[in-house]
This record gives C-alpha cells, sequence and structure tokens, in this order.
C-alpha cells in the first residue's frame, strides 16, 4: 500500500503553474531525490506533503496517521539557553503522556546529537550555521517519522557531515524520506529513485542519479523528435488553411476542427527552460608563479589554523581545499591571496595576477543596489570573454529576465544572488579566480554548466567546496586540512585524496564512504588453476573492452552523429553505459585475484 499519493494536484503562484496535473506515488521504504531547476517549485511541494501549504486543486492522501518530519532548507532551532532546551521546544516532549515514551524520545535525541558530534551544552546563540543544520537533522531523525522531508540538507555541512547524513538515511531509524538536494554523490548514494519537476509535471526515474541522467538525455533526445513531427505537421495545416477563396469552397470542417485543436496544444506546450550562459575571460597570462607560501602559520587565540605551511602555486594550477567547517579553508585562501597577515613564515606572490574572487558570504553584493548597478556599475555594457554585450542581454545569460533588471538585490533568493555573483565575476577578466562555496543554492543542470566552465578555464583555480563530485571533476590537485593546522597536498581530486588515506585515520570521510581496510589475519588463500586462467585473461579482456569504448566515444563526438537517428544515438549510450560497467567489474577483479595471488604467495 502507497504510503503518500498526490494526484492532478495544481498550484500557481502568479502565470506560471508550478505543479501541473502533477502526480506522484510513494512507497515504503523509498528514498526518493527530488530535482528541478531553481524555482520550478521542489520547497513548495515540499511544504504541501507536510501540510505547510494547500494545493490550488487535487488530491492530497497518505496512510491515517502518518508521521511526518520536514528540515527545511535555512531551518535554524528556536533561541534558548543552550542547543538540547531549544531542540526540546520543538520537540514539544512534554505532551508526551506516555512516560516511557517521553523517555525513550529523550533518549534519541541525546543519541542524535552526539552522533552528529553537538554539545547539547552549547548556548544557541553562538552555534554556527553548520551547528545549527546538524541540530535539526538530529531532531527530525529522533522523532522515527514515517516519512522524512528534507530541503536542502547538505547546505552549511562539512563532507564529514553530509557522509555521517548518508550513513544514516541509509541504516538509521527512517525507511522513507523525501530529499532536495543538488549534491550528485549524495543522491547516487542515498536515492532509490529520481523524481524531476518539470514544467509542472513530475517524473519518474527509478534508480540514483547516475542512472537518471542516462535515461533523461534519451528521454529529451525522444521530445525533441516527437515535437519537430509535431511542429512540421501544424505548419502544414496553417499553410492550407491560408490558401484562400479556393481552398474555402471545399474545406473540411472536421480537419478546421483539428487545426483548432492543434493550435491549443501548440500554445499549451512549455517550452524546456534556457540554461545560463558561462563563458569566462583568463585574461592576460599570469607570470609562472602564482604564489608561494614559505613555513606560513596563522593562529585566532589558542586555535593554530596553518602551521608552518609551505606551499608554490604555479600557473594553470586548479587547486580544491577540503576540511571540515572551521578548518581554515577560508583563512588559507586569505593568506595566499596576501590579504591577510600570517604570524610567521612569508607570502609571495606572483606577477600580472588579475584575481576575481567569490566569496560564500556574498559580501560582494550589495542589498540595496539594483542588479544592472551590480553587474555594470555606470556603464549599459559590458566587455565578455565573447565581445561587447548589453547589460540586460548579458543578466538574460543568467536568467534574469530584462523587468527584474532594476529590482534590487534584496529581493533575490539564495540561488540567485549566486547566479548573480558568478554573472559579476564572469563580466570580469581574471588570471586568477578564486571560488569559495560556489554550488550553494546552485540546481544541478546550473552546477554542470559551471563545471563545463571551469574544465575549460585556462588560468589558475582555487576552490573551496563540499560538493565531492563538483571536486572530482574541476581541480587536479587537492590541499586538505589535517590535524592541529596541518595542511598537506594531493594528487587529483576528492576521489583520489580519500583513496589515499590510511585505513584507521580518523579523517573527513565516513567510515563506510571509505574503502575498507583488509584483514590480514584471514589464513592464505591458494589460487585455483580456474582463476589463474582468468587472471591471465583479464588485461586482454579489458583492453579490447577499451579499445571498443575509445571507438565509440569517437563516433559519438563527430560532427555528424546527431545523423544517426534516435534509436542508434539510444542503443549507442546504452553499450557505453555497459561498457563502462564491465570495465568496473574486471578491474575490482583483477584486483580482486591480484592481492589473492600476493597473500598466497
Amino acid at each position: 500500500m502507497a504510503l503518500l499519493t498526490l494526484q492532478d494536484a495544481e498550484l500557481a503562484f502568479g502565470l506560471t503553474p508550478l505543479l501541473d496535473r502533477a502526480n506522484l506515488t510513494l512507497q515504503p521504504n523509498e528514498r526518493v531525490g527530488l530535482i528541478g531547476r531553481n524555482g520550478t517549485g521542489k520547497s513548495s511541494l515540499l511544504k504541501i506533503i507536510a501540510g505547510q501549504l494547500s494545493l490550488d486543486s487535487g488530491v492530497l492522501g497518505g496512510d491515517d496517521g502518518l508521521h511526518i518530519a520536514m528540515v527545511e532548507q535555512e531551518s535554524a532551532p528556536p533561541e534558548a539557553a543552550t542547543l538540547r532546551e531549544s531542540l526540546a521546544l520543538c520537540a514539544r516532549f512534554e505532551e508526551l503522556h506516555d512516560e516511557r515514551e517521553r523517555w525513550a524520545a529523550e533518549a534519541r535525541l541525546t543519541e542524535f546529537l552526539h552522533r552528529f558530534g553537538l554539545d547539547e551544552n552549547r548556548p544557541t546563540a553562538t552555534a554556527s550555521g553548520g551547528e545549527r543544520k546538524r541540530a535539526m537533522l538530529a531532531l527530525a531523525l529522533a522523532r522515527k517519522p514515517d516519512l522524512l522531508l528534507l530541503d536542502e540538507p547538505t547546505n552549511h555541512l562539512d563532507i564529514a557531515g553530509i557522509t555521517l547524513l548518508e550513513d544514516l538515511l541509509l541504516s538509521g531509524p527512517v525507511k522513507s524520506a523525501i530529499i532536495i538536494t543538488h549534491d550528485r554523490a549524495f543522491l547516487d548514494r542515498v536515492a532509490t529513485r529520481i523524481i524531476e519537476l518539470d514544467r509542472g509535471l513530475l517524473r519518474s526515474y527509478p534508480g540514483n542519479f547516475a542512472t537518471y541522467e542516462a535515461r533523461k538525455a534519451d528521454q529529451l533526445a525522444e521530445e525533441a523528435v516527437i515535437n519537430r513531427k509535431f511542429d512540421k505537421f501544424w505548419a502544414q495545416e496553417e499553410v492550407w488553411i491560408r490558401k484562400g477563396i479556393q481552398a474555402r469552397r471545399t474545406r473540411n470542417e472536421g480537419r478546421v476542427r483539428r487545426l483548432e485543436a492543434l493550435r491549443n496544444e501548440r500554445a499549451a506546450r512549455r517550452e524546456r527552460l534556457s540554461k545560463v550562459q558561462l563563458t569566462l575571460d583568463a585574461g592576460e597570462r599570469s607570470g609562472k608563479l602564482v604564489a608561494e607560501l614559505v613555513d606560513v602559520t596563522k593562529r585566532f587565540g589558542d586555535n593554530t589554523v596553518v602551521n608552518n605551511l609551505s606551499l608554490r602555486i604555479m600557473r594553470g594550477d586548479r587547486f580544491g581545499f577540503i576540511g571540515p567547517n572551521g578548518a581554515g579553508k577560508s583563512t588559507l585562501i586569505k593568506l595566499i591571496l596576501g590579504t591577510l597577515t600570517p604570524e610567521a613564515g612569508s607570502v609571495r606572490l606572483g606577477t600580472n595576477l588579475q584575481v576575481a574572487y567569490f566569496d560564500q558570504m556574498r559580501a560582494q553584493l550589495d542589498p540595496e543596489r539594483t542588479l544592472v548597478e551590480t553587474i555594470s556599475p555606470g556603464s549599459e555594457w559590458i566587455e565578455t570573454a565573447n565581445g561587447r554585450k548589453h547589460v540586460m542581454s548579458y543578466l538574460n545569460d543568467f536568467l534574469f529576465p530584462p523587468q527584474r533588471a532594476q529590482a534590487p538585490v534584496k529581493m533575490l533568493s539564495g540561488g540567485e544572488r549566486n547566479r548573480l555573483l558568478l554573472a559579476r565575476l564572469f563580466a570580469q577578466s581574471a588570471n586568477l579566480l578564486v571560488l569559495d562555496e560556489p554550488t550553494n543554492d546552485l540546481d544541478i543542470e546550473s552546477l554542470e554548466l559551471l563545471e563545463d566552465t571551469l574544465q575549460s578555464y585556462t588560468g589558475t583555480l582555487l576552490l573551496v567546496s563540499h560538493d565531492r563530485a563538483f571536486l572530482d571533476n574541476v581541480v587536479t590537485q587537492t590541499l586538505a586540512a589535517e590535524k592541529s593546522g596541518v595542511w598537506k597536498e594531493y594528487a587529483g581530486g576528492y576521489s583520489d585524496w580519500l583513496a589515499q588515506q590510511p585505513r584507521t585515520d580518523d579523517t573527513e570521510a565516513s567510515p563506510s564512504a571509505r574503502p575498507q581496510a583488509v584483514k590480514r589475519d584471514k589464513p592464505k588463500a591458494k589460487m585455483s588453476f580456474k582463476e589463474q586462467r582468468e587472471l591471465a585473461a583479464l588485461p586482454a579482456e579489458i583492453e579490447a573492452l577499451e579499445q571498443e569504448q575509445l571507438a565509440l566515444t569517437a563516433r559519438m563526438s563527430s560532427i555528424d552523429y546527431h545523423k544517426q537517428g534516435v534509436e542508434a544515438i539510444k542503443v549507442d549510450r546504452q553499450r557505453a553505459g555497459n561498457i563502462e560497467q564491465q570495465l568496473a567489474k574486471k578491474y575490482q577483479r583483477w584486483e580482486m585475484l591480484d592481492q589473492k595471488t600476493a597473500a598466497g604467495a
């Protein structure tokens, strides 16, 4: 029996419907990832399910006595002397008449506060944004709801907090959840189904985010073909109706009515929303050396955030900075830029540096200024990587329509402010780009476009992010916070850093997200003759698959590939996915057999 159903749901704010006869069925033990563009109505849908918002029409149904808990995007515990007292006010333990039930609820809250690493006696007023978010998550899990609703739960969390939340959703007390998040690694690990809110409709895709991406690409290609055929037929009918007097003498009234229906259907079609247009100008080349730190130390009172760090950043380097909240990532960035002075050591900057700095606190945005004044003060034109552009057209590239250009910044949502800050950032030439948490509040499509832009950027990049997939796709070097202010450089992105961690090291990764240590106390196992033959054959099998993968990639990248037709493209996409899976399995098998060979030697 379904846990929750939504039938023919309609909701509109203004002229554009957020829900347009949308339908949804949620089964027990499902963890649904709810995705879609910013502003499409995802948060509104969660509020409808939670009973905080009413539908314009349609039916919302659920199990009798369905217990729902929701953690909103910017939710925070109410002010109280301590975090514990604040959460107790939210939980209303005093309303539980059964003493054993009240004691069990309080015990669960204590357990989850400890699991999230929170001091329950900490004054609420001094708690950071990340601590407040973890406190609200702890309370929601302690309530043991039948359905948990989470709106951007990874915002303000560091990687350790994110992986802990993943662990709790996979093996904790809550079995069913609907989660709005742009964190693709989170969705890949947690989601059992992806639901996309797209142009008022809810589309369901079984599996995690990686599975959704493959199926979505096929669906969009098929939708484009159907729309082209429809438009061609509609255009032919419009030509017929305009033939004049002679056509009207033999006019088929049924055909006229069909044309009217075609016109109505074409007018009702909601085209896919336009994409953000990102271009980034690296400007003039900087000197070969961008920055050099020698034995740099920085303290705040008794807290050492950087301890005796020596580091060289060269032109074209792409550094990712990772570490728990409070480790000093933003502080280290300011030391590198020379805007903060170290207690010890020296910082030397290179020549001809043009710096563009994306601040996670959005301090560069004046809330009273209009969008136009923010992007191009005193001028109607902007010099971009693609030439001169009018400010209205440039704002439109970032999905700000002309009627909003004179609106003050304070009227924008969090995601819109991020887009505006990116627009301002990309309006200037910069050979040193500094991005401090740029992915917060960005939808997945905008995030992937930002990735593509950064991958083709030829300047030097310094990136602070807790988005694991984003780090993997953008950076080539990682600077990770160790203990006591020590920072260590690693080659590659987040996954490469994770793979290089000692098995017993208490780092940012949770035990379940880290490769498991091999137990050495088992007796040595000898390989069978069949396994020896399998190991000998694996390199050739892997090479054959990789050659096929290269040939397939080359074919799919050709200029006239789109002429193959939808079915042929679909077959190629499926084969590409199968090859990727087969390679992963064969590499895993090869590693296992190789380890077995070494163990039996």
